[in-house]
C-alpha cells in the first residue's frame, strides 16, 4: 500500500506505445521534457521498457533512421517492482535508474517512483522537519550499546529518529545517528553528550538542522 500511495499512477504519466516510430517517441519526449518514459503494449497494460531521448539521438547521429521502431532501443525491459514491494526492494532497486516502474497484482503497469518521491519518504522517516540536532556516535560491535545509547538520552529527551550505518565496515565501528526533536536546546545537547561521553561513548559529530 505505501509503493501504490507514493508512485505516479499511469494516468497522469506520458508513455509510448511500443509500436511507434523512433520519431514519434521522441516527438514525445521533447513535449513532455523528460529525458526517458515508458513503453506500454498496445493495451496499455503491459510494461516493456523505456525509451531515453538520449539513445534516440546517439542513434540518430550514427546514422540510424528514426523510422526504426521504438522497440529497437528499448531498455530496463526488466527493471520493475510490484505494487507490493518491500522498501527494501524498491531501494535496492532503482539505483541509478531516473524511476522504477510498478507493476500491479495482475502484472500489469501501474504507474512509476520516483527518486523524489523516495527521498521524500526517507526524509520523513528522519524527521528533518522536527529535528534540532543530530548526534552522530561511534560504537564498536559491542551487544548491548544501542539501549545504552537510548536510555541515557531518555534521561533528557524523546529520540526523533534513530539509523545506524557502517555494520558491515572493516574497522568494525558503528555509526548511529539520534535525531534530537525541536525544542532541544543547545544546553541540553550539551549535557546529553557529556553524559554518553562519561559512559564510554564517543560522540564524534553534532549538527544542528537548519530549518
Amino acid at each position: 500500500m505505501l509503493i501504490k500511495n507514493l508512485c505516479i499512477p499511469k494516468i497522469n504519466l506520458t508513455t509510448v506505445p511500443g509500436d511507434a516510430t523512433l520519431q514519434e517517441a521522441i516527438n514525445l519526449l521533447e513535449e513532455s521534457g523528460y529525458r526517458c518514459v515508458p513503453v506500454l503494449d498496445e493495451k496499455g497494460e503491459k510494461f516493456l521498457g523505456n525509451i531515453y531521448k538520449m539513445h534516440i539521438y546517439k542513434h540518430a547521429a550514427n546514422g540510424g533512421s528514426l523510422s526504426d521502431p521504438v522497440m529497437s532501443l528499448i531498455k530496463n525491459a526488466s527493471k520493475h517492482i510490484c505494487v507490493n514491494a518491500s522498501f527494501f526492494e524498491v531501494f535496492f532497486t532503482i539505483k541509478e535508474l531516473p524511476y522504477i516502474t510498478v507493476l500491479n497484482e495482475q502484472g500489469h503497469f501501474y504507474g512509476i517512483l520516483t527518486h523524489g518521491k523516495l527521498l521524500g519518504l526517507l526524509q520523513d522517516g528522519w524527521n528533518v522537519k522536527t529535528t534540532s540536532y543530530v548526534l552522530t556516535i561511534a560504537t564498536g560491535e559491542v551487544k548491548g550499546a544501542l539501549t545504552k545509547i537510548t536510555k541515557i538520552i531518555d534521561r533528557y529527551s524523546s529520540i526523533a529518529s534513530l539509523i545506524t550505518l557502517d555494520n558491515q565496515s572493516e574497522d568494525f565501528i558503528r555509526r548511529v545517528l539520534v535525531s534530537l526533536p525541536t525544542g532541544v536546546t543547545e544546553d541540553k545537547k550539551n549535557e546529553i553528550v557529556a553524559h554518553l561521553e562519561r559512559k564510554g561513548l564517543r560522540v564524534v559529530e553534532t549538527e544542528k538542522i537548519q530549518k
